[in-house]
Parts: structure tokens; sequence; C-alpha cells
């Protein structure tokens, strides 16, 4: 990337491109939650590139590959699936504790999928079983949704979008200050 494409970035003038992983077990609804926001714009401004991770056991490990260059994680819980809350409570604690995470701040935004169903859990109750309260060094939210019918989605998108919004402008403030003091070092 060239100074003046840093430079419109910097200014606003070109999108910025938040790399979000979209993580949870297999059968949970990632793939149909990212096909329902495909043709959305996110703003002027935010640009998001999301990797639909399998969940499916054998390739859980893969997804630490992917850890080091994201930027906001989207996990999606079936809560209609008890027997396999366990299973993700596990999956959610290893990615907490991974190297490439544990220190960053990344939103983490979670969607208790399936509140059609008639088993579901509310979304509150999700949170409990995760055990989401005891997140204290990321910001995340829950949101209840039905994939297919779409609800659900665009609260948490605009909870991401503000997110990595206020993220993108504060790393904007403190650049602009960084080059203004260089500057300033310099004449």
């Amino acid at each position: 990337m060239g100074l003046f494409d840093k430079l419109a970035g910097w200014l606003g003038l070109k999108k910025k491109e938040v790399h979000v992983l979209c993580l949870g077990l297999d059968n949970s609804g990632k793939t149909t939650i990212i096909n329902k926001l495909k043709p959305s714009n996110h703003g002027p401004t935010l640009s998001f590139t999301v990797f639909d991770m399998s969940g499916q056991g054998r390739y859980r490990n893969l997804w630490e590959h992917y850890y080091k260059d994201c930027q906001a994680i989207i996990f999606v819980i079936d809560s209609s699936d008890k027997l396999r809350m366990v299973v993700a409570k596990e999956e959610l604690d290893t990615l907490m504790n991974h190297p490439d995470l544990k220190h960053r701040r990344i939103p983490i935004l979670f969607f208790a999928n399936k509140m059609d169903l008639r088993d579901a859990v509310s979304s509150v109750k999700v949170s409990h079983l995760l055990s989401l309260e005891d997140i204290k060094d990321k910001p995340w939210h829950i949101c209840a949704s039905d994939a297919i019918k779409g609800e659900g989605l665009q609260e948490g998108v605009d909870w991401l979008q503000g997110y990595t919004e206020q993220i993108y402008d504060t790393f904007m403030v403190s650049t602009v200050s960084t080059l203004i003091v260089i500057q300033a070092m310099l004449t």
C-alpha cells in the first residue's frame, strides 16, 4: 500500500477493510448468516471481509491460523442444541486463551441463532451457559437471531460496525497525532 493509499484511508476517503472471522460449531448457521449479510453496505468508510470457518471438529484446529490477522470475531451458537452448548463453550474458552487473541481487545459478536426453533434457549441463557459475563478484557455483544429470516442480524452488524469504527477513529486520531509530533520534531 502506497503513501497516498494510506493518506486516503486516514482521511476517510477510502474504505477501511475489517477482517472478521465467523466461527462456531458445525450446523450453527454461520454460512446462512454470512449469506444474509453479503449484499449489505456497511457504511462509507467500512468494509467487512468475513472468513467462514468450518465448525466440524476435525477442522477447528485450523481456526487459529486466522487469529493473528482478524480484527473482529462473530461466534455463532445454535441456541436449540443444548447438548453441544458445552462443546461451544470449550471452543470459546480455547479461542479466548489462544496467544494470538488473549491480549487483544478485539470485539466479539455472538449470535444466539435458531431462536425460531421450539427448543431454543434465550440469548440471556446462552450468555449464561457460555459464561460470557466472565469476558472482561474484550468488548462483546450477544444477539438473538434467526439467520434464515434475517432476524437479529442487523442489530449485531450495527454493534460490530459501531465498535470497529470507534477503534478505527481512535487509531486515526492517534496516527495523525503521531504524524504531527514527527513533523514538529523535524522542523
